[in-house]
């Protein structure tokens, strides 16, 4: 139960950074918002070192540094993904590919599930597609470059959370600090390397900092949960995400929430219910 309530817990926080994120690169572009967004993470795992304490060793670092050369990626291939769209198509397969893998890696791990999980677990992976489908022109179709970009990137958001399960529990919070600082390097680098492309506007500085405080979070309640947890549940628990997003556009931005990610919606609360069983 506790480790399904932090999984909750993350799927809330990565929904809000996702939004906050969004609404940052409206303003500026993407790469401008996350060099603010990344500083800010990194200076709250920092903060938390004193509190949670931090252990080096190497299994950290490897697993660590692992975890942010995929968040790095995952970023790229996302936004190259949306970028190309349809969005309403491409968007549920990287969730459920970001989601399904690591269930596969727990349950080849030898987690084991009950009754109530075999039946929550499959239900919660069909709320995932339908809470992150967007509403768009049914014969749109994505080419196969995009649909490889889609699968890319749910592979990347997979090994990150993979990477961050491997990590050894008596490490505190090390694993976050060199995968945030490595994924900082990365996206500095590539903001050098495309700085005559990024425009001339300014991030929204609150916004942008304020993503990056919860994806921070978001990611040290998953690494909780998963050193507490099976992995194939708290996976399908935090791939929920796109439903904080949704509810978010719906109260802030007066966007429309459609039929099907309403079905999505109803359908998670029942998968969720059914995992909190023994």
């Amino acid at each position: 139960m506790i480790a399904l309530l932090l999984a909750l817990g993350s799927s809330l926080a990565y929904g809000c950074a996702d939004f906050l994120g969004g609404l940052g690169a409206r303003k500026a572009h993407v790469l401008r918002t996350v060099l603010v967004a990344a500083p800010s993470s990194l200076a709250v795992e920092l903060l938390l070192w004193p509190v949670l304490g931090a252990s080096f060793a190497p299994a950290a670092l490897g697993w660590g540094a692992a975890s942010g050369v995929a968040s790095a990626a995952a970023f790229a291939l996302l936004y190259r993904t949306l970028a190309i769209g349809p969005m309403n198509v491409l968007s549920p397969v990287t969730a459920l590919v970001s989601a399904a893998l690591p269930v596969a890696v727990g349950l080849l791990q030898g987690e084991h599930l009950g009754v109530a999980g075999l039946l929550g677990l499959p239900l919660a992976l069909v709320a995932v597609v339908l809470v992150s489908a967007g509403h768009g022109a049914g014969s749109a179709r994505p080419s196969r470059t995009a649909l490889l970009l889609a699968f890319g990137a749910g592979v990347a958001i997979a090994l990150q959370l993979i990477c961050l399960h491997q990590t050894p529990s008596g490490t505190g919070v090390a694993p976050l600090i060199v995968g945030r600082a490595v994924s900082s390097a990365v996206t500095l680098a590539a903001a050098g390397v495309l700085y005559r492309r990024l425009g001339p506007e300014k991030p929204a500085y609150a916004i942008s900092a304020a993503a990056g405080v919860l994806d921070s979070v978001a990611n040290l309640l998953f690494l909780l949960a998963a050193r507490s947890g099976d992995l194939a549940v708290v996976a399908v628990v935090t791939a929920l995400y796109p439903a904080g997003t949704v509810l978010l556009a719906r109260g802030v931005l007066a966007e429309p929430v459609h039929r099907g990610q309403l079905v999505g919606l109803g359908t998670a609360a029942v998968a969720v219910s059914l995992l909190a069983l023994p």
